[in-house]
């Protein structure tokens, strides 16, 4: 059964996408970023310049084929036609139809957007109403 976890108050988060996403590809995992078209695209301008000296490669479910076959990192605006299955890491709305394809689903939550607060505690109990537990992690809590 799919993992799904909750990541809480999260100060900026596209930030912690980067954080999460290079903790993870050091672990052997790939993951997929689904999304809207407006964040993908910053997103991936963040994945390139994470740091002055360090980038994560990636690619988009429009480059298709090859290239999505080796990145170990695919945006994506749906969950379809995707080359693996690891990790989900959800930027939208609603719970992604076909999330149960994956290993592990992280939801990412904002400490400051009330919207997208909200949004997840509706999503948290579509995840709970399917049969998943869920596990949460409050970012303030790991300063």
């Amino acid at each position: 059964m799919t993992e799904i976890a909750f990541h809480f108050n999260a100060p900026d988060k596209l930030g912690y996408v980067c954080r999460f996403a290079r903790k993870a590809l050091r672990h052997g995992a790939r993951l997929v970023v689904v999304g809207d078209a407006a964040v993908l695209s910053r997103l991936s301008t963040r994945l390139w310049s994470v740091s002055a000296t360090d980038f994560l490669a990636h690619a988009t479910a429009a480059d298709g084929g090859e290239l999505l076959a080796v990145s170990p990192i695919v945006l994506a605006e749906q969950l379809q036609d995707l080359p693996h299955h690891d990790v989900l890491i959800n930027l939208t709305a609603q719970v992604p139809e076909g999330f149960e394809r994956f290993e592990r689903v992280v939801e990412i939550v904002s400490s400051s957007d009330e919207m997208d607060r909200h949004e997840a505690r509706t999503r948290w109990r579509d995840y709970e109403a399917r049969g998943f537990s869920i596990v949460r992690h409050d970012l303030n809590l790991k300063g």
